[in-house]
C-alpha cells in the first residue's frame, strides 16, 4: 500500500475531519433543539387558545397601576422595583418593569410628572400552561442526554476509525518487526520488512532504516558463526599438536630441569586452551542449547583448584575447601568452568607468600572464594566492580559469562581481604 502524504499530514487531516464532522453534527443538534423548543412553545400557546375558544384569551397584559396587578405581584410591585425583567416561578409569571406611558409623555413635553421616579408600567406574561411541567423537564433532560451521549459515541467511533487509518502503516510496521525473532535472526529476516510498501514518508524512512539494520545484523551473525566455527578448529589444532608433542617428550628420559620446562609448557598450553574456549564461548551467539544443561558444581570447582594449584608452589599458602552443599545448577558447564578457573587463578596469583589461607566455600546457591592481601597491595585490589583491569585479567569476562547464564557475580575488597562471589 502506497501513501502519498506524510504521516504528519495524514494525522493532521484525520484530526481536521473529526473536528469538522463533529462540529457540523453539534451544529445540527443545537439548531434542531432550538427549532423544537420554539415549536413546542407555540404549540402550547395555540393549544391553550384553542381550549378557551371562542373567547380567546391572551397571556400577555400591560398594567399602569400597581393595584391592577395580579394579587401575587402587588406587594412586590409596591416596593418600586427597578426597571428590568423578573421571573416568579411559583406563580408562573414573567414581568417586565419599564417607565409608564404617562411618565414618558410628561418627560417629552418638558413637564415633570407627579411622583416622577415612582410611577412604573408592568408587562406581565402568564406562562401557566405553556412552560413544561417538572415531569416533562426530566423527559427533556433525558432526551438531551441521549442525544449528547449518541453524538459522543459517534465522535469516539469516528475518531477511532479515522486515526486508526491514519496510523495504519505504523501499526503494520510494528507488527512485522514484532513477528521477527530477534534472538534467532536468519539471513532472510530483513526481507520481511519490505520497506518499499511504505512509500517515501516518515514510516517508509523508518522501515528502510530497520530493514538495512537487520540486513547488517544478519550479515554480522553469519560472519560470526563462520568465524567461530573456523576459529574453533584452527585454534584448537595447534593446541592439540603441542599437547601430543608434550606427551611424547614425557615418555623420554628427561632431566629435572627439562621436566620443569615441560611442566611450564603444559601449564601454558592449558591456559591457552582455556582462554580459547573462553573467548569462543563468549563469541558464539548460540551454542547448541548448552546454556540450559544441568551439571554438578563440586567437580568443576575441584578441577579448577587442581589445575591452578601450581600457582601456590613455594608460597606456603593453605587452601581451605568447605562443601556445605552439592548443588546442581542450569547453564553452560564450560562457561561455569571458565569462570571458576578465572576466580581461582586470581585468588592464587594475588595471594603472596604466607598470606593464607584461601577459603573456598560451596553453598546451595553460591560459590565464595576469599583470599588475603597486604596493605601495600590495597591500591590495586580495592575494586568492588568486576573489570578487565586491576584484580584479575578475566573478571570482566567472568561478568559476561554470568550474564549469559543468568548468574550473578560480585567482587568485594577491603584492606585485608578480597571476596569473589558467584551466585545462581
Amino acid at each position: 500500500m502506497m501513501y502519498r502524504r506524510s504521516l504528519r499530514k495524514r494525522i493532521a487531516i484525520a484530526f481536521a475531519i473529526c473536528v469538522a464532522v463533529l462540529s457540523v453534527a453539534w451544529g445540527f443538534a443545537f439548531f434542531g433543539a432550538i427549532k423544537l423548543t420554539e415549536d413546542h412553545v407555540l404549540q402550547k400557546q395555540l393549544q391553550r387558545a384553542a381550549e378557551s375558544y371562542p373567547a380567546l384569551t391572551t397571556n400577555l397584559r400591560a398594567y399602569d397601576e400597581v393595584s391592577n396587578l395580579p394579587e401575587p405581584l402587588r406587594e412586590w410591585a409596591s416596593t418600586n422595583p427597578a426597571e428590568g425583567l423578573y421571573e416568579f416561578e411559583a406563580e408562573e409569571l414573567h414581568v417586565a418593569v419599564l417607565p409608564s406611558a404617562i411618565e414618558k409623555q410628561s418627560t417629552d413635553n418638558g413637564k415633570p410628572a407627579a411622583n416622577n421616579g415612582q410611577r412604573k408600567a408592568f408587562v406581565v406574561f402568564n406562562v401557566a400552561g405553556i412552560e413544561s411541567a417538572s415531569s416533562d423537564d426530566w423527559w427533556w433532560l433525558l432526551g438531551i442526554t441521549g442525544v449528547v451521549g449518541t453524538l459522543g459515541a459517534f465522535g469516539f467511533a469516528l475518531g477511532f476509525v479515522v486515526m486508526r487509518r491514519a496510523v495504519a502503516p505504523v501499526a503494520h510496521l510494528a507488527k512485522v518487526v514484532a513477528d521477527i525473532d530477534l534472538a534467532h535472526l536468519s539471513a532472510e529476516d530483513h526481507k520481511r520488512i519490505e520497506s518499499s510498501r511504505f512509500g517515501d514518508d516518515e514510516v517508509g524512512v523508518l522501515a528502510g532504516a530497520i530493514e538495512k539494520t537487520l540486513e547488517r545484523i544478519s550479515a554480522f551473525v553469519a560472519r560470526e558463526r563462520y568465524f567461530t566455527d573456523s576459529a574453533s578448529h584452527e585454534l584448537r589444532t595447534p593446541i592439540t599438536v603441542i599437547t601430543g608433542a608434550l606427551e611424547l617428550l614425557e615418555q623420554s628420559d628427561l632431566s629435572a630441569a627439562d621436566q620443569k620446562v615441560i611442566d611450564r609448557v603444559r601449564r601454558a598450553t592449558l591456559d591457552m586452551k582455556t582462554t580459547i574456549e573462553m573467548f569462543l564461548c563468549l563469541a558464539r551467539e548460540t551454542d547448541d542449547g548448552l546454556y540450559g544443561e544441568q551439571f554438578l558444581v563440586e567437580p568443576l570447582v575441584s578441577q579448577a583448584i587442581d589445575q591452578q594449584r601450581h600457582l601456590l608452589s613455594g608460597k606456603f599458602v593453605d587452601v581451605e575447601i568447605d562443601h556445605l552443599a552439592k548443588p546442581k545448577i542450569f547453564g553452560h558447564p564450560q562457561a561455569f568452568s571458565i569462570a571458576v578457573n578465572n576466580l581461582v587463578r586470581n585468588a592464587f596469583e594475588h595471594t603472596l607468600a604466607g598470606q593464607g589461607p584461601i577459603r573456598i566455600l560451596v553453598k546451595e546457591h553460591e560459590l565464595l572464594i576469599t583470599n588475603e592481601v597486604n596493605n601495600d597491595a590495597h591500591g590495586r585490589h580495592t575494586q568492588t566492580e568486576p573489570s578487565s583491569h586491576g584484580y584479575g585479567l578475566g573478571l570482566g569476562i567472568v561478568q559476561r559469562l554470568c550474564e549469559r547464564n543468568n548468574w550473578s557475580f560480585s567482587l568485594q575488597a577491603d584492606e585485608t581481604h578480597v571476596a569473589a562471589r558467584l551466585s545462581w
